[in-house]
């Protein structure tokens, strides 16, 4: 065998190789979307801080269609669209996932093959998908006055307890999944369902960041997932210990500015500047609402003299009554028109009324307050 013939072996042993290599590291999405034809489908990549066009694929006669892309690093979701239709994909590995669809039911009516972690995926989307019709039909109750802000509220804590009764079972069974980490950042009405700053729901956050932590240290959820618990115990622990404000780094909040009584904007900021200062979201017109102010009273008056004040945010619907009853109250009152769709209350994840958040004196959250029987010893230690 001549020299030019074992080179031209060579050469094509190491291109298999490096072909083989390449077609190793990819993942494939494939399958068919019946009465797809002339329609365009995209893949998209859905990041924690966006969603990206990664590709497309103009639907022929059969509506099949081929993705193939590199393997990601560590567990990542993608989707499929169609429209304004979503189905939702984890990839992990070299895989190859089929999906068949229609264009009618999208998103509702599809099978998945080929991942364990996809069948999850589309559990719990179906899951969320219940659980946000129920919060709908709940919130055009509320809108038509069939309910109470008191039966709403009860009702919509009943609605997010049971799913988070069920996707806890996909957390506990395996915290290292990327059915965990996608069942823990499901939203119903743009607030995230786990709660990080819930004693409870923390729990669930620490799993799964130790978890990633574990699996997939340089993974960019991962570091956002760890950050994300680290901040939540960091407030959780400033509520148990009472620490003071230089003990640990503290998390700024959104600013908000809403207007008052008098119906002019009152900043946040500038209400708290240099003060320790209790954001409250409440609802006047809700049955606890009188003694609540009555308990807030006995604080403010005691601790008003050395720099403590209220921001108090009204969700009410009725801003006429709001006047009323917020008319003589000594601390500043604001209410958000939005009332229960309000998007402040979603920044800081607000689910329950009246909720409150603790700043320290350098506009710096220090507590989130559920239980305000514990709200003047965490004021105390801010206040020196």
């Amino acid at each position: 065998m001549n020299k030019n013939s074992i080179k031209k072996i060579a050469f094509f042993l190491l291109s298999a190789s490096v072909f083989a290599s390449c077609t190793n590291n990819k993942f494939t999405i494939e399958g068919d979307i019946k009465d797809g034809f002339g329609k365009t489908l995209y893949l998209e990549n859905i990041t924690t801080s966006s969603v990206v066009v990664v590709d497309s694929a103009d639907l022929g006669n059969d509506g099949a269609f081929r993705f193939k892309k590199p393997k990601p690093q560590a567990p990542d979701f993608y989707r499929l669209r169609l429209k304004h239709q979503f189905i939702n994909l984890s990839v992990d590995s070299t895989e190859t996932i089929k999906v068949q669809s229609d264009t009618l039911n999208f998103a509702r009516d599809y099978t998945v093959e080929g991942s364990y972690e996809c069948t999850k995926i589309k559990e719990l989307t179906f899951l969320q998908l219940t659980t946000n019709e129920a919060y709908n039909q709940l919130q055009k109750q509320y809108d038509s006055k069939a309910i109470s802000v008191d039966e709403y509220i009860a009702k919509a804590k009943e609605i997010i307890d049971i799913y988070k009764k069920k996707a806890t079972g996909y957390i506990a069974s395996n915290p290292a999944s990327a059915a965990a980490y996608f069942a823990l950042f499901q939203q119903v009405n743009g607030l995230l369902i786990f709660d990080p700053y819930d004693k409870q729901d923390a729990k669930m956050y620490g799993a799964v960041a130790n978890n990633w932590n574990l699996n997939y240290p340089d993974a960019l959820r991962t570091r956002h997932l760890v950050n994300l618990f680290k901040n939540s115990l960091l407030v959780l622990r400033r509520e148990q210990n009472a620490a003071m404000p230089n003990e640990v780094d503290g998390k700024q909040f959104f600013d908000i500015s809403l207007p008052s009584i008098q119906d002019n904007e009152i900043r946040l900021s500038e209400v708290g500047a240099g003060k320790v200062v209790l954001v409250d979201f409440t609802a006047y017109e809700s049955q606890n609402s009188p003694q609540h102010n009555m308990d807030l009273l006995k604080i403010y008056w005691k601790y008003e003299p050395q720099g403590f004040t209220i921001y108090q945010v009204s969700l009410d619907r009725d801003k006429h009554f709001w006047k009323n009853a917020a008319v003589n109250l000594p601390w500043t009152c604001v209410i958000d028109p939005q009332s229960i769709y309000s998007g402040i209350a979603k920044k800081y994840n607000v689910s329950n009324l009246p909720t409150g958040f603790l700043f320290t004196k350098n506009g710096e959250i220090s507590s989130r307050i559920d239980n305000y029987n514990e709200l003047e010893k965490l004021i105390v230690p801010l206040l020196k």
